[in-house]
């Protein structure tokens, strides 16, 4: 009778949550209204941050069961074959006109360069051809702004700031058509330069808390009474401002005697002021860590403008927040990450030669441990975050705004762009800590930080916004829960609320039961695409139980937290650390398949999945191991990860195999440097990374004459010899006498020599005077030299 009385009430119960009406009627209710009291208020702007742009690939991954044949079927990002040209042309003959020690010097890019700039469109990269612009792709924005920073960090800064957040985009989005006729034109032609000012010095991360502020007014423009604003500003870290003609401004809005609507204060609004309008305070300047880009304040005290000048018009007073929202979504997947990329580029191409040349121990450094370690990181985290910015520049072309993803770009492209760049300097040591003309990496090492902490600061991103926002926007039913909870309408609430809510409960049900299938040896059976590398299929499983182990999470935080999880901010950026992993692990897999599967591009996609899974475990057992609910969070460990943690750092053989390659000229290595620029023959006569690339390209010959002499007397002598340039004249004077090389060896070996001599010499000045431009490299002194001994002979 027990037993049957239980499997009454059991089927009673089953049938209560199984059947929808009855269900809606007795349950439903009771939890609208607990979540209505438990959910955390939020405000307009939260609002609208959480709703701008949209969810891709982000959202797969928050499911548990990410779907990768959706993934590779989005194809390789490409360009057009007038982009293509446009950058092996025109943005090639761009870095030839700048130099960026002289940029260092003059604090700013030479006049050549600003004309050129103009002349070819760089500005109105993005600006429909109906303007006079180029319509590129946000690919091919990428693209330019990765290879100008492999050159000069303020050349690409100046090209990005129009071309991402700022007037044009506004315009292109929300402008009015007389907006966009009269400025889309002058700012593609180069005729306007523009900036935008957003952040105040009271409100940096929190930008929608500025107190710039503009009061609707009746006031005289071009001599008669106008509806407009009077505002007063101060604003500072504006890129450009120094030299904007056309300035864009971020502004609180007061309506007191609503003269635009019922609202006392309709909220940010964006509008375009020509800088030479009066009251405009602009053309001071800011020297971020000595970078040579125009940066500086601008302010302006009850400065009237008309309301024609509101980007978008009267009818886009109040909505400037959510505007800039959904560009900035969009801009940040775009610049930032490309200019790391671009650097780590150039970073990686100079310190890989410069550890294959350059000797110690009658060794080349690059054969060291310790230097191939550094090395290893610097080739795949470069690999990595190239392959991380591409799939973010082509969800923008798919049609996407991925707030989430440019987050994570943003964030972790910039950080291990820091990280690379401090190996770079660790492997130069004291060739890289003495600023001039001959130190190529200098410049990027003092100005990484600028990337931290702009457009967002990294702290700040990691910590509240990649995990908080993401777990809302891209979670299949945390925003159709919020939505149901917020509608007005009862009985739809209820509707949406029990569809939402019981779908949620499935959900977790269905990823708890996965990933204990998974924790025992189910992984091993995880779906796979059919279309990618057989070697790579232990990678999809991997990231798929992780992706299931991150969606439980999720979920178990969300439930015994609530709204307090996101002032966990630990916990929230753990979380956000193993979502920001498993898309950097997606894109890489996602590279190697577009770039036709490169044998020898494997060591570089090995060792980043493997430090891509290392590190997402370790944002899921930093959460367990810090989850405030002890025994939920031991039953958790135990479920996902029931016989120990399945991952490993990178082998010290795989590194040594990235290591390698970095040091070994073809193409195989350019593949991995695609892009970035290096300055030709003849061109900065001293560029020290033309002349290490110069000094790699010899080193094969140089190594195939060691061998042929390697039994000879002189062969002894050359194995012995101090790696200097008188040295190696000496012994090319005595093997010459005895025809121990030829005049071709002579030639290579001296050359090689002169090469490898400038790279290892570092810049000096007069006593007590600033190091100038005019001083010219180790190298470009030696090939003077070199010249006025041919003259003279």
């Amino acid at each position: 009778m027990l037993k049957i009385a239980l499997l009454v009430a059991l089927l009673g119960l089953a049938l209560l949550f199984a059947v929808a009406p009855v269900r809606r009627a007795l349950i439903t209710p009771h939890l609208l209204a607990l979540f209505k009291r438990i959910l955390p208020t939020m405000s307009g702007t939260e609002r609208d941050a959480l709703e701008a742009g949209t969810t891709w690939w982000d959202a797969q991954l928050f499911s548990g069961r990410p779907d990768w044949p959706r993934l590779l079927a989005y194809g390789p990002a490409a360009l057009s074959a007038e982009e293509r040209h446009f950058l092996e042309h025109d943005v090639e003959r761009l870095c030839e006109l700048v130099d960026d020690w002289e940029t260092q010097q003059t604090l700013d890019l030479p006049p050549r360069a600003w004309d050129y700039l103009k002349a070819q469109g760089f500005l109105g990269m993005i600006i429909p051809k109906q303007y006079g612009g180029k319509q590129f792709s946000a690919y091919m924005h990428s693209q330019v702004v990765m290879k100008l920073s492999s050159r000069c960090s303020a050349l690409a800064v100046t090209v990005m700031v129009p071309n991402s957040l700022g007037p044009a985009e506004l315009l292109l989005h929300y402008g009015t058509e007389e907006q966009k006729d009269y400025y889309l034109p002058r700012l593609a032609a180069g005729t306007e330069i523009p900036c935008f000012a957003l952040t105040s010095p009271y409100a940096g991360s929190d930008a929608a808390a500025i107190p710039d502020l503009g009061v609707a007014c009746m006031g005289m423009h071009e001599g008669r009474p106008t509806l407009g604003f009077r505002l007063t500003w101060n604003k500072r870290y504006i890129t450009l401002a120094p030299v904007a003609t056309l300035l864009g401004l971020a502004f609180q809005t007061s309506d007191p005697d609503h003269l635009l609507s019922d609202n006392d204060a309709p909220g940010i609004t964006c509008a375009l002021i020509p800088a030479s309008h009066d009251g405009v305070v602009i053309g001071r300047r800011h020297h971020p860590l000595n970078a040579a880009f125009q940066n500086g304040p601008t302010s302006g005290h009850d400065v009237f403008i008309p309301i024609d000048w509101v980007i978008g018009g009267q009818a886009q007073v109040g909505k400037g927040w959510r505007m800039l929202m959904e560009c900035l979504a969009a801009g940040r997947a775009i610049s930032l990450p490309s200019s790391s990329v671009g650097m780590g580029k150039m970073a990686v191409r100079g310190t890989g030669a410069y550890a294959a040349v350059r000797r110690q121990f009658n060794m080349p450094i690059g054969k060291f441990e310790g230097v191939q370690e550094a090395l290893a990181r610097m080739g795949a985290n470069l690999y990595l975050m190239d392959a991380a910015r591409t799939l973010a520049a082509h969800a923008v072309d798919l049609g996407e705004k991925p707030a989430v993803i440019s987050a994570i770009v943003k964030y972790h492209v910039t950080e291990r762009g820091r990280a690379l760049v401090n190996d770079g300097m660790d492997i130069l040591g004291g060739k890289g800590i003495c600023i001039g003309p001959g130190n190529f990496l200098a410049s990027a090492y003092q100005q990484i930080p600028i990337a931290i902490t702009v457009e967002g600061a990294n702290i700040l991103t990691r910590s509240l916004i990649i995990f908080g926002q993401g777990a809302i926007r891209a979670h299949p039913y945390v925003l159709k829960e919020m939505a149901a909870v917020s509608e007005s309408d009862g009985r739809k609430a209820l509707r949406d609320f029990d569809a939402a809510f019981f779908g949620h409960v499935g959900f977790v049900l269905g990823n708890l039961a996965r990933g204990l299938w998974y924790g025992l040896g189910g992984a091993r059976l995880a779906a796979v695409p059919g279309a990618g590398a057989p070697a790579m299929a232990p990678y999809y499983r991997a990231l798929t139980r992780l992706s299931t182990a991150f969606a439980v999470m999720t979920d178990m935080s969300m439930f015994v937290l609530g709204g307090e999880l996101k002032r966990r901010e630990r916990l929230s950026a753990r979380l956000g650390d193993v979502l920001a992993q498993l898309y950097l692990a997606s894109s890489v897999l996602k590279r190697y398949e577009d770039d036709g599967r490169p044998p020898a591009d494997l060591p570089y996609v090995h060792w980043s999945l493997q430090d891509a899974l290392l590190k997402a475990q370790q944002g899921l057992t930093g959460v367990l191991d810090n989850f405030p609910a002890r025994v939920l969070a031991v039953l958790l460990r135990t479920l996902l990860f029931p016989f120990g943690l399945p991952h490993r750092p990178p082998s010290d053989e795989l590194g040594s195999e990235v290591a390698l390659a970095l040091q070994t000229p073809g193409a195989d290595r350019e593949r991995l440097l695609a892009d970035g620029h290096v300055a030709s023959e003849g061109s900065h006569g001293g560029d020290p990374l033309a002349c290490a690339e110069r000094a790699l390209a010899l080193l094969p010959d140089v190594l195939h004459i060691e061998k042929r002499l390697k039994d000879t007397p002189e062969g002894a002598a050359l194995r012995h010899l101090p790696q200097s340039l008188h040295a190696m004249q000496q012994w090319l004077a005595s093997a010459k006498a005895t025809s121990s090389v030829s005049c071709q060896e002579h030639n290579t070996l001296l050359e090689f020599a002169r090469l490898v001599d400038g790279l290892i010499q570092v810049d000096d000045f007069p006593a007590a005077a600033a190091p100038q431009a005019q001083g010219g490299s180790a190298v470009q002194r030696l090939d003077e030299e070199a010249a006025g001994e041919s003259r003279a002979a």
